[in-house]
């Protein structure tokens, strides 16, 4: 089945790129650097042009203990970055937990709206279902950016997840939000110790049933735990682990490093590596 984003449609016959826009001060690998527009659009820009499919635009950090910031002051930094690439020939993602953010920014052109908190907030799901063609993703995260990692704990935490992504995929499709603008992200590193986001990529198979899975690993700590390798030096482990989990059937790859994960990508599939 394709995935249907707003004004495009992905056959889905390789994986996504997903380019990263953060458009905030305290984003845990490039917090403060495109937090003006001008350099936000500039930046997604390039992306674009390294390969990206989708450009993903987030004002407002997640990283474990973030401090939530106003809808105002949300709106603020993405709509103008939203606007300046509206014609780049990305589909454009709004990464947020906001209703008013998601209807704003889907009233001004965004494709997909890829919401941390499952759709689970109060007239979420029905921003969404409002806008026919607008993509949704539904990411599993257990507790709260600000405490979201104070010692996670889970009985089989495979299970849980999947049964959480299928219980919210099922509520999106009663609001009304077809199963062709699906994915679900299992949350890698919100509220999960490293234990639990291993046993979560080495069983991805499991969640692609669900719907189209994404998959955002790129410099997380989880990577720097396994390599001893700061954020800034996380492109070869990132670029590792986004064809990792390509190779177990992701869908979207959520990368900071687009044209690296984009080459690799290319000749895995020329290569024929996994035939």
């Amino acid at each position: 089945m394709p995935l249907l984003c707003g004004r495009h449609r992905f056959a889905l016959d390789r994986p996504l790129v997903m380019g990263i826009v953060n458009v905030t001060p305290d984003s845990f690998s490039d917090g403060g650097r495109y937090l003006d527009p001008e350099r936000a659009i500039a930046h997604g820009l390039r992306l674009r042009a390294e390969g990206a499919d989708i450009l993903d635009i987030g004002g407002e950090s997640t990283r474990p203990g973030a401090t939530p910031v106003s809808e105002r002051e949300e709106l603020a930094r993405v709509l103008p970055v939203l606007a300046g690439l509206r014609d780049c020939g990305a589909a454009l993602s709004v990464d947020t937990m906001k209703p008013a953010v998601m209807r704003a920014a889907l009233a001004a052109g965004a494709d997909l709206i890829n919401d941390v908190r499952g759709g689970e907030a109060p007239g979420a799901l029905d921003a969404v279902a409002a806008h026919p063609h607008a993509g949704l993703c539904l990411m599993h995260m257990r507790g709260l950016p600000a405490t979201m990692q104070h010692d996670p704990d889970y009985d089989d935490v495979v299970r849980e997840v999947g049964d959480y992504l299928r219980a919210r995929v099922a509520a999106a499709r009663v609001a009304g939000i077809g199963h062709e603008r699906l994915l679900v992200d299992p949350g890698f590193g919100f509220g999960k110790t490293l234990v639990h986001n291993l046993a979560l990529f080495r069983n991805l198979p499991a969640l692609t049933d669900v719907a189209p899975v994404l998959v955002g690993v790129s410099r997380k700590s989880m990577l720097g735990a396994l390599t001893g390798r700061e954020p800034g030096e996380r492109l070869l482990p990132s670029v590792v682990a986004a064809l990792a989990a390509a190779r177990r059937g992701a869908a979207v790859l959520r990368v900071h490093d687009v044209r690296e994960t984009v080459e690799v990508l290319h000749l895995w599939q020329t290569l024929g590596v996994n035939e």
